[in-house]
């Protein structure tokens, strides 16, 4: 899987449409989601698409790439701090 973050801000460069992330899909990797998703709301995203499991070990599907809710509530407040940061609201 590859997130490709320059294509948030050339998104937004070339329509008025929202542009929507999906750091779970684009990474694969549960890991990962956390630092995509705020490099997302650095470059511009609109908005986030965050797969979220009580149990990925157990998911019929994209288990790996599932947040714990927990995790998730972790990660929207980091995110709050990160938008503030670069001039953002969530």
């Amino acid at each position: 899987n590859t997130f490709d973050i320059n294509a948030i801000p050339a998104l937004k460069s070339l329509t008025h449409l929202p542009v929507i992330a999906d750091p779970s899909l684009g990474t694969g990797k549960r890991e990962l989601v956390g630092a995509v998703s705020k490099a997302a709301v650095c470059t511009g995203a609109d908005g986030l698409i965050v797969e979220v499991h009580p149990h990925p070990e157990n998911a019929l599907s994209d288990g790996a790439q599932s947040l714990r809710p927990e995790a998730f509530a972790r990660l929207m407040s980091e995110l709050g701090a990160v938008a503030r940061a670069v001039g953002r609201d969530l």
